[in-house]
């Protein structure tokens, strides 16, 4: 079965055939990051008008490339997301299948992130956790199988990448904010500084608001502080927060592996770091799998259709929507 998948949750325009749940046959994705670096994020009228503006021709690039004139189905995102961008797939991939007469299902953007590990991972043992990382999101899940998710921890304020997001902004390295540490991070002392790691020990849950206010205290504290010093470090505490728990819910879950997913999965610390820190395998999603892309929602799309069967045409766009959880499962 051959899915056509769609993602505007945000900020990136994206397509994509999947054959059969995981083989990728085609992925285009049309990044809008200069359209809003001016204003230092995304401004979601911005991004609901490029996205009428970009998605039928990245439609038809993504079907040309697969060498397909008419799908088996169509996916698209219907949340979480800003309400303006997730309408705009959302009604095209409505429209389309209602043209093609093929069946249309609505996929999780977060399910999505969780099924790039199967696209490029087919001998996955399960369980895993999942660190799921990204501008909106910080999530540790525990994943039984495909469908079967427990969260374990999520942050009680800002995300990672909306972190790093704020940290640039302030250390005036542009956006998107987590590339820009990240490149500047490889010539800082990340023990210059040494920023708070909160709740490290404590659960799984996250908290990512007070290091923003630590680094400007710092920098206030020591103007002349190399921003690369700066950059570093925070990065540093991040990281540690991240792998710590991680690593801990693994040991807990009794997982057989550590799945990273998101945006800030990109990071080239976290990925260096993880395989040292935990004692499983980690799998690191290349860095095209990382960003939003519409290949992991038409994976996650083509399992949904096989367990649910379509999604009716009715399916409202959803930004505030969540992951549904198993409260308990089996050992």
């Amino acid at each position: 079965m051959n899915v056509l998948g769609i993602e505007t949750s945000c900020d990136e325009t994206a397509a994509a055939v999947v054959s059969e749940g995981r083989l990728v046959r085609s992925s285009v994705v049309s990044s809008q990051v200069d359209l809003h670096a001016r204003y230092g994020g995304v401004v979601p009228e911005i991004a609901g008008r490029a996205h009428v503006e970009l998605l039928v021709p990245v439609v038809e690039e993504a079907m040309a490339r697969a060498g397909l004139e008419r799908p088996d189905a169509v996916a698209a995102t219907y949340g979480p997301g800003l309400v303006g961008s997730l309408l705009v797939g959302l009604s095209a991939a409505k429209g389309l299948a209602m043209s093609w007469d093929v069946p249309f299902v609505g996929v999780n953007h977060l399910e999505g992130h969780l099924f790039a590990p199967v696209i490029e991972e087919p001998g996955l043992e399960w369980p895993l956790v999942v660190l799921l990382v990204s501008g909106g999101h910080t999530l540790l899940v525990e994943a039984a199988a495909p469908g079967r998710y427990r969260l374990l921890g999520q942050t009680i304020d800002d995300a990672a990448g909306e972190a790093f997001d704020k940290v640039a902004r302030f250390l005036g390295l542009g956006y998107p904010g987590g590339p820009a540490i990240d490149r500047v991070s490889k010539d800082g002392d990340r023990g210059a500084f040494t920023f708070p790691r909160a709740m490290l020990d404590e659960g799984y849950d996250f908290s990512f608001s007070g290091i923003k206010t630590a680094v400007v205290r710092t920098v206030e504290r020591e103007p002349s502080a190399a921003t690369a010093d700066v950059a570093a470090a925070f990065q540093d505490a991040v990281v540690d927060v991240l792998l710590t728990k991680s690593a801990r819910a693994v040991r807990a879950v009794g997982a057989k592996g550590l799945c990273l997913g998101g945006g800030v999965a990109a990071n080239s610390l976290l990925r260096r770091r993880a395989p040292e820190v935990v004692a499983v395998p980690t799998y690191l999603p290349s860095l095209a799998m990382c960003t939003d892309n519409a290949a992991m929602v038409a994976a996650a799309g083509s399992f949904r259709l096989a367990k649910d069967g379509p999604s009716p045409l009715s399916l409202a766009a959803d930004p505030n929507l969540f992951l549904e959880f198993e409260p308990e499962l089996e050992p």
